[in-house]
């Protein structure tokens, strides 16, 4: 879509939504490689579940105060009571299984990176170390789900995480730049290519 600022994006471009245009020229499809971006990615998009990514996206920062910023080492020894005690703020999605979620998550987070030496080094061979660029000219033509999706979505499964069906894994994917669906006529489109 033409945007106020005369730059072609696949989203974010709406009046007065700055934030989620800064979003997609900053953040999305760009590959990371930083174990505690990719993890704090990886609960804000199981917290999207059913939601909208605009929803998540403006309460990013009430989930990093909630959440220690995201320090999977803190999340991970989170008492019970400390869990039931954010089902009262109103700042995030208070969802039980949510919120449970986050911190079985990070226990599993810190498991995998035990295992392979990072978080970064597991992920990426999913796409074999190479983020996966298309070149579509139509938002309708991005799929959901694919089956490296799929994969990481069984295998994170299968380790014990929640919130993360392909789905769900796909947008993960393209959040943290494993897969780059900028649209062709995007100005971002160039951008983004590792």
């Amino acid at each position: 879509m033409l945007c106020a600022d005369g730059k072609r994006r696949c989203f974010g471009g709406q009046e007065g939504k700055k934030f989620y245009a800064d979003y997609h020229d900053n953040e999305w499809g760009i590959p990371t490689h930083d174990d505690l971006h990719l993890f704090e990615m990886l609960i804000l998009e199981g917290a999207q579940a059913g939601l909208s990514w605009e929803t998540i996206l403006k309460r990013r920062a009430d989930y990093q105060a909630a959440f220690y910023h995201f320090d999977p080492h803190k999340i991970a020894a989170m008492s019970d009571a400390q869990l039931e005690a954010l089902l009262l703020n109103e700042k995030i999605i208070r969802n039980r299984l949510k919120i449970f979620a986050v911190r079985k998550n990070a226990q599993v987070f810190l498991a995998i990176q035990k295992e392979h030496g990072s978080f970064d080094r597991y992920l990426w061979n999913f796409v074999n170390g190479k983020a996966i660029v298309n070149n579509r000219k139509l938002f309708s033509e991005v799929p959901t789900s694919s089956k490296e999706s799929d994969a990481l979505s069984k295998d994170l499964k299968k380790r014990g995480m929640k919130f993360v069906g392909s789905t769900i894994m796909y947008a993960y994917m393209q959040a943290v730049g494993l897969v780059n669906d900028h649209l062709a006529d995007c100005w971002c489109c160039s951008n983004t290519v590792p």
